[in-house]
């Protein structure tokens, strides 16, 4: 894994342009446990107050210093993608490698149901279970909706690999041994996989966080929690541009935008590694 992690910083320009964009944004979300604020305390400093040396990211018309609220932010919307990522992970592992090794029937049920939850319209279901839940659809009870919807084309994915895996030498070696089906896909096949699970989880994390904003910012969030949605649901709901304070709105999507472009570029930098033609046509070059 280190050695990877060494030849991608070294031959990679854009994962190591990648990693120093999430380096700097987690390093901001960090900040927010030496707040010295409540972020969901409003009318603690004087309302729109632009960016200078004692507010670097000016205050809201909510009385809210936007450097705080920022990082409080941007740490909830990165713990969000990262509970959708790593739970739907879990999901599309099992199903991909149970999928492709055990086949026949198996096999058939599992991309039933994975082929329906691909035709699923997640963004309308996730609407109605706003209007089920209301005040009971907290940030990590939307993670835990989302990561279940967020599986089914990662797990086709991780299936395809593990079919090819499943006639190889040392499948056959494995079964021979006498180790279970459950010992061979997590400790035989799985390897394999990581780097394609690595890969689709940053994918994941930019649709679950894109989706996650979107919501707030049409309001259908717990909208006292913040985050990089709900920032911009206030801003809009005060009509920020129009009065003004346009560093309310600037800040929260510079923050966004940095993480998209920071995700992206470490998703394709990882999806070129996965293919050896591409990885060593980049090493050689």
């Amino acid at each position: 894994m280190l050695s990877t992690f060494k030849d991608l910083m070294r031959y990679n320009i854009e994962f190591a342009i990648g990693i120093v964009l999430i380096f700097i944004i987690v390093a901001f979300a960090l900040l927010s446990f030496l707040s010295p604020v409540d972020p969901t305390l409003i009318y603690i400093a004087p309302p729109d107050m632009p960016p200078s040396a004692q507010y670097w990211f000016g205050t809201n018309s909510r009385g809210q210093d936007l450097f705080w609220q920022a990082s409080f932010a941007i740490r909830n919307t990165l713990s969000f993608g990262l509970i959708v990522a790593l739970m739907s992970r879990v999901i599309s592992i099992t199903v991909g490698l149970a999928a492709g090794y055990i086949g026949g029937r198996v096999d058939r049920i599992l991309m039933f149901f994975n082929d329906i939850f691909v035709a699923l319209p997640i963004f309308p279901i996730l609407v109605l279970f706003y209007f089920v839940l209301r005040d009971d659809l907290n940030t990590i009870t939307l993670a835990l909706i989302m990561a279940c919807f967020g599986w089914p084309y990662d797990a086709r994915l991780i299936r395809s690999v593990a079919l090819g895996l499943r006639n190889r030498e040392f499948t056959r070696h494995s079964v021979f041994s006498g180790m279970s089906v459950r010992q061979i896909m997590f400790e035989e096949h799985l390897p394999y996989v990581m780097p394609i699970v690595f890969s689709t989880a940053m994918a994941n994390m930019i649709w679950s966080i894109g989706m996650e904003v979107t919501l707030a910012v049409l309001g259908f969030t717990d909208l006292n929690a913040p985050t990089i949605g709900t920032m911009i649901y206030w801003a809009n709901s005060h009509s920020a541009m129009v009065v003004g304070t346009w560093w309310w709105i600037v800040v929260p999507v510079v923050l966004i935008v940095i993480t998209f472009i920071g995700l992206f570029l470490l998703a394709i930098s990882l999806n070129e590694y996965i293919d050896p033609r591409s990885r060593l046509r980049r090493i050689g070059g």
